[in-house]
């Protein structure tokens, strides 16, 4: 059974079409990549997919029910952890103040949160001194793997990535993709979105956009 599926969502801006007739699906245990060139849709997918954005019509099922009967504030911070291409970390606050803080705006209950967060971030690499860094004190990929541990802090079915590869050099990426693998074999749902070929042929599932035909540009 998919986690999360799209049933013919289509999505018009200003009576513009940008999205018509998209239906995918998406399992637990697999990763999959949706592509497309630019002005194909994908940042509006994107934004349907996290919750933050509503088609204008069709339906979107997590574990079969349409999400709008599920409050959207839990679907967006309990049901799918979502890494922005920017990582929109706290700069002020130290990795390890980053991921604790997503914990508690999830409301997840535990004496120990710290000692949790801490095993989130060095699941993704991180080791005890560069967890109570600053963030501006921490690399791209430093950064990255500390906004792919706050998206696992309320522990969702789905992980949802924007561009997760697009700032960072081979090696890095490669490291970073192997997190993303790890993750869909332990049970994770992983969806990215992304420009590269590379990440594309990594993953179980390629999804393309195509621009709609007469779309403004």
């Amino acid at each position: 059974m998919s986690v999360l599926e799209l049933k013919d969502i289509c999505f018009s801006y200003d009576k513009t079409p940008v999205l018509k007739d998209i239906s995918f699906e998406f399992e637990k245990g697999k990763m999959y990549c949706i592509v497309g060139k630019s002005g194909a849709g994908k940042t509006t997918l994107l934004s349907i997919l996290s919750g933050l954005a509503a088609p204008t019509s069709g339906a979107i099922l997590y574990n079969g029910e349409d999400i709008k009967k599920i409050d959207k504030y839990d679907f967006r911070s309990k049901y799918i952890g979502v890494i922005f291409q920017s990582f929109n970390l706290l700069t002020k606050f130290t990795a390890l103040e980053n991921v604790m803080l997503s914990m508690d705006i999830a409301g997840v209950k535990g004496k120990d949160k710290k000692s949790k967060a801490m095993q989130l971030l060095e699941s993704v690499g991180l080791d005890e001194d560069e967890a109570n860094r600053r963030i501006l004190k921490l690399s791209g990929g430093q950064q990255q793997r500390v906004a792919i541990a706050r998206s696992l802090s309320y522990n969702p079915d789905i992980i949802l990535a924007d561009e997760p590869t697009g700032n960072l050099d081979s090696e890095t990426q490669n490291e970073i993709m192997e997190i993303f693998k790890n993750l869909a074999k332990n049970g994770k749902c992983v969806i990215i979105v992304s420009h590269s070929p590379d990440v594309a042929e990594v993953c179980d599932v390629k999804y393309e956009l195509k621009k709609i035909s007469g779309k403004k540009k």
